[in-house]
């Protein structure tokens, strides 16, 4: 049923710009249910009915709802789901980038299957006057998940610029990894809510950072989202004072991080993170982890960002 909902949404990314001609949602939902009678192999159909208007509406609140809660039992159980409707996205031709956001969805729940039912990682006690590590929820969980992978395959065209731009910000440039997580270095890869690009910035954000979202669309571009990113995470990082909060201001949003820092009088993204929304929790784990991977810098390494 989410491959459905992807494929009747792709009128999202552009859904700021929505002008009266556009299509009604249930115009959408009838375009998904013929792309599903049109294209889907014969398979697919035997393993998916297309699903009525309210189970539609009630799947989609319902996933939603998994990642933006902070149960990560809750999100863990659409394994299953979320596993059989990327093949019937797969099946549906034009859809590939959606595919992807879809598959980067489940890398999440997986993680989160693997860490529910297991006690919360606790830091390490610190002794005074003795240096720690910087302490991420999940990061040891993530680390052989991502050093079991292959470098993606657009890495060797794409970093380059993308660590250019972030040195040219005065960001790290080993943090432009963060493009891999976002994107797999994908320029055009999207998602469902109209975040584009390599950093999946919304229309919003991408016009708050200078960048233009119509064609062409500078969020596909890596030398400008590359730039435009390192701006926003180093001023996200000169806000919440470290890198992991900053990327889960990043995912999450930096209202939310500043809240929950508040309210719950802590200083540091483990302080927050079994308030943060499940995909969060997994989000910046995994950044941490794949720029320890790819770039050979753990997170408390990470220096902080400079005047560009």
């Amino acid at each position: 049923m989410l491959a459905v909902f992807l494929a009747a949404s792709s009128f999202a990314r552009d859904e700021p710009n929505k002008s009266s001609n556009e299509p009604t949602p249930d115009q959408l939902y009838e375009t998904g249910k013929s792309l599903f009678d049109q294209f889907a192999p014969a398979e697919i159909k035997e393993q998916f009915e297309f699903p009525s208007r309210r189970q539609f509406d009630e799947f989609v609140a319902r996933l939603q709802h998994a990642l933006d809660n902070n149960d990560l039992a809750e999100l863990a159980a659409y394994l299953p789901e979320a596993r059989a409707a990327l093949l019937a996205l797969r099946a549906l031709p034009g859809y590939e980038n959606y595919a992807d956001w879809l598959e980067a969805r489940i890398d999440y729940i997986e993680a989160a299957q693997q860490a529910s039912g297991k006690p919360p990682p606790v830091g390490p006690v610190v002794k005074p006057g003795v240096a720690t590590s910087l302490f991420v929820p999940y990061y040891d969980l993530w680390l052989p998940r991502i050093r079991a992978r292959a470098v993606p395959p657009r890495a060797e065209k794409v970093m380059p610029a993308l660590r250019a731009a972030f040195a040219a910000e005065g960001v790290p440039p080993e943090i432009a990894w963060l493009a891999e997580v976002e994107s797999t270095l994908n320029p055009a890869a999207r998602s469902p809510s109209g975040a584009e690009g390599l950093f999946q910035l919304t229309p919003e954000t991408a016009k708050s950072l200078g960048l233009s979202t119509f064609l062409p669309d500078d969020r596909t571009d890596a030398e400008k989202s590359g730039r435009a990113a390192a701006r926003y995470l180093r001023a996200l990082h000169a806000k919440f004072g470290e890198w992991p909060l900053a990327f889960a201001a990043y995912n999450a949003g930096e209202g939310r991080v500043q809240r929950l820092l508040k309210q719950r009088g802590a200083s540091t993204f483990a302080g927050i993170a079994p308030a943060l929304p499940a995909e969060t929790r997994m989000y910046v784990p995994k950044v941490c982890a794949t720029i320890a991977v790819r770039a050979g810098v753990p997170p408390e390494k990470l220096p902080s960002p400079h005047a560009g």
